[in-house]
């Protein structure tokens, strides 16, 4: 089964290439989802990487608090995001 993986911290310059690549170390990599502000279209500094479980927990594992473009990363399991009230 899939598990998606949040990746935050990252530099504003990385490319959803560059993620891939990053935990493509640690097994087959099913997506990557860089995260752009819906004004400015600029990154946000995070994405996710939707990896099988056991890669993910490898990755997750080996790439917390590493450093990737001079920053240090987040990495953990993806929680569902809370609904949001409507105004």
């Amino acid at each position: 089964m899939a598990k998606s993986i949040y990746v935050g911290n990252l530099p504003w310059s990385a490319t959803e290439e560059q993620v891939k690549d990053l935990f493509a170390e640690y097994g087959a990599v099913l997506s990557v989802k860089l995260v752009n502000d819906r004004e400015t279209g600029r990154a946000r500094g995070f994405g996710f990487v939707e990896m099988e479980d056991a890669d993910a927990a490898k990755a997750i594992e080996a790439l917390e608090g590493s450093s990737f473009g001079g920053r240090t990363l987040r990495v953990n399991e993806a929680k569902p995001r809370a609904p949001r009230p409507r105004y």
